[in-house]
């Protein structure tokens, strides 16, 4: 098993799957969007932020001590990854996990099964 470390922690595992029939089923487009999205660690800490609630991009970059820009550009990735959603409330943006994540998630527990692998979202930095 390998994985990515952040703080001692491991928050990505590969696991060798034995079951090609769970490895074909898996889309293989929605696996590799969502890691590529999540392998940034300032998008894993805008990820578990919106686990929590939802945010406009200046609270949200005030949260985690980043500049406003590049709380943009990390949440364009992450809507672009199927992660994040966003909506308009007045002038104002609220981006927040979008549904069919939100969904996965909630049938899957803090863990994404990839097939492939998997990815803890309980272990996410800070």
């Amino acid at each position: 098993m390998r994985g990515i470390a952040y703080g001692g922690e491991r928050v990505f595992s590969i696991v060798k799957k034995t079951d090609p029939w769970q490895i074909a089923a898996m889309s293989k487009t929605d696996c590799v969007d969502i890691l590529k999205a999540l392998a940034d660690r300032t998008r894993m800490r805008l990820t578990k932020a919106l686990l929590e609630e939802e945010h406009g991009v200046n609270d949200l970059a005030a949260k985690l001590r980043i500049s406003q820009y590049n709380a943009s550009k990390h949440l364009r990735i992450l809507r672009q990854a199927g992660i994040v959603d966003v909506r308009a409330i007045g002038t104002r943006r609220e981006y927040f996990i979008a549904q069919p994540f939100r969904e996965r998630l909630q049938k899957e527990g803090h863990t994404l099964d990839f097939g492939c692998c998997s990815f803890r979202f309980d272990q996410l930095p800070g």
